[in-house]
C-alpha cells in the first residue's frame, strides 16, 4: 500500500508533531493524532522503538503491536548522542507545532532537549510530556510502566478484595491507553490555544495523577467529603456478582440500571408485583445501599435461561445487554462487520494486513489513517531534507549512524 494522501481534509492538517516516544502510551496518542491529519514525524533510536521486536512479525521490526499503534506517522533515526544527530533534532523542532516525548524529564535535559531549550528555538512548541510520576513529588525520578500504575493507583488491591482470587492486573493496557486518549484532548486544547495566540506552552501529563483521578472519580465515595461521611469505593462496582452472568449454557453481559429498566426486567418476567413490593428497588439509593443482595439475586434468575433466551428478552425490553465474547469473536462480530470496523490493507513490506478504523464519524472532516506504519528510518532522508539540510551533511550522518534508512533485507532491521 502506497502513502494514502488521496483523503478529504481532516481535522489536523497542516499541524506538525515531533514524536520523540517509543513503547505504547504515547505512540497511542500520536496515532490517533495523525489519523486526525497531523504529520507525525516518529523520530527512532538507532536500534529502533522496542514494541518494533514484539511478535508476531512477518519481518523483523514491524511486530503486531508496532503496526497497530504506529500508522499515519513517517520515521526517521537520529543518534541524540552524536552532536549531529541531536542537532537535526533541533532543525526539527523549528518548524514543529508540538513535541511529544515519553522520557523522564532530567533525562530529556540530559539529552540536551529541556524545554527552556526547546522553547528557545521555537517559542510557539507544545511541549508536551507524557511520563510516571510528577515532577514536584517524591516519585519523581521513578520510572513507570502500565503495570506499576495499575498497582499504584490499586486496580490489583481492589479486584482480590472484591473477587477473592490473587492481585491481578487487567489484561490490557488501561493505562497507557487511558493516559494517551486523556492526552490527545490536552494536546488538542493546547493546539487551539496556539492557533488562537501563537503561544507556546509546557504540558506535563504525568500517567500516576491522571490515573488516579480516573479510579477515584468512582472510589472516592465517602473521602469526597471533609470530614469523610463514609467509606470509600463504590458500592456497585465492589460487589462480587458485578460480572458476567452464569446462564444455562454460558455467560450474559447484563446491567440493568435505572428504574424504568428495573421494571421492565420484572415485567418481562411477569413478576411485576416482586418489583412493587421490594424497597430495596425504590430508587438508585436504595438500590446501590442493596446491591449486593440484588445482584446475587440476580445471578440465580440468569442461571434459569439460556444465553439467546435472556438476550433476546433483555432487546425486547430495551435493557443493555450483550453477549460474552472471545477475542476471536470480535474478529466475526456481525456489527463491527456492519460499521466497516475492519478492513484489509497491503502494506509495502509487510504483505496483507487486518486494519481497524478510526472509530467516530465526522460529517466533513474526517479522521483517516494517511500512511502504513513506517519501517525504522523509512523517511530519513526526506525528513531531513525537509529540515533543510543538504545532500553532503545527510550522507556524513549515514556514514556515522547519526541518521539510517531501511536495509535492504527486510529481516535485517
Amino acid at each position: 500500500m502506497a502513502d494514502r494522501t488521496a483523503f478529504a481534509a481532516r481535522p489536523l492538517d497542516g499541524v506538525r508533531i515531533v514524536d520523540l516516544s517509543n513503547l505504547l502510551m504515547a505512540p497511542y496518542a500520536t496515532m490517533i493524532l495523525g489519523d486526525m491529519g497531523a504529520d507525525i514525524v516518529k523520530v527512532e533510536a538507532p536500534e529502533g522503538d522496542p514494541v518494533r521486536g514484539i511478535g508476531p512479525q512477518r519481518h523483523r521490526g514491524m511486530g503486531a503491536i508496532f503496526l497497530n499503534v504506529n500508522r499515519s506517522k513517517r520515521s526517521i533515526v537520529l543518534d541524540l548522542k552524536q552532536s549531529s544527530g541531536l542537532d537535526a533534532m533541533k532543525a526539527l523542532l523549528k518548524t514543529a507545532d508540538v513535541l511529544i516525548y515519553n522520557r523522564r524529564p532530567k533525562v530529556m535535559e540530559r539529552l540536551g532537549l529541556g524545554y527552556e531549550t526547546a522553547a528557545a528555538i521555537n517559542p510557539r512548541l507544545i511541549y508536551a510530556g507524557l511520563y510516571g510520576y510528577g515532577q514536584n513529588g517524591p516519585y519523581a525520578a521513578k520510572p513507570a510502566f502500565d503495570d506499576l500504575i495499575q498497582g499504584a493507583i490499586g486496580i490489583p488491591r481492589v479486584a482480590h478484595e472484591v473477587y477473592g482470587h490473587s492481585p491481578d492486573y487487567v489484561p490490557t493496557a488501561i493505562v497507557d491507553r487511558g493516559v494517551a486518549l486523556w492526552a490527545v484532548g490536552q494536546i488538542n486544547a493546547a493546539l487551539f490555544h496556539q492557533s488562537r495566540t501563537g503561544q507556546g506552552q509546557r504540558l506535563d501529563m504525568p500517567m500516576f495523577e491522571m490515573m488516579a483521578g480516573f479510579m477515584l472519580g468512582d472510589h472516592l465515595a465517602g473521602e469526597t467529603f471533609v470530614p469523610p461521611i463514609g467509606p470509600m469505593g463504590y458500592g456497585r462496582m465492589l460487589t462480587p456478582d458485578r460480572r458476567p452472568y452464569e446462564t444455562r449454557d454460558g455467560h450474559v453481559c447484563v446491567l440493568i440500571y435505572t428504574d424504568r429498566q428495573w421494571r421492565a426486567f420484572f415485567s418481562a418476567l411477569g413478576r411485576q408485583e416482586d418489583y412493587d413490593a421490594d424497597p430495596r428497588f425504590r430508587d438508585i439509593t436504595s438500590r446501590n445501599e442493596n446491591i449486593a443482595s440484588i445482584y446475587a439475586d440476580l445471578a440465580g434468575i440468569l442461571r434459569t435461561r439460556t444465553t439467546a433466551e435472556w438476550l433476546d428478552l433483555m432487546d425486547e425490553a430495551d435493557i443493555p445487554a450483550m453477549p460474552m465474547n472471545s477475542l476471536e469473536d470480535l474478529l466475526a462480530d456481525p456489527h463491527l462487520e456492519a460499521t466497516g470496523f475492519f478492513r484489509e490493507v497491503e502494506h509495502p513490506s509487510e504483505g496483507r494486513l487486518r486494519e481497524m478504523a478510526v472509530p467516530s464519524s465526522w460529517s466533513v472532516t474526517q479522521p483517516a489513517p494517511s500512511r502504513h506504519a513506517p519501517q525504522l528510518g523509512e523517511h530519513s532522508e526526506e525528513i531531513l531534507t525537509d529540515a533543510g539540510l543538504d545532500a553532503a551533511r545527510i550522507a556524513a550522518m549515514l556514514s556515522t549512524g547519526a541518521t539510517a534508512v531501511p536495509s535492504a533485507d527486510p529481516n535485517n532491521h
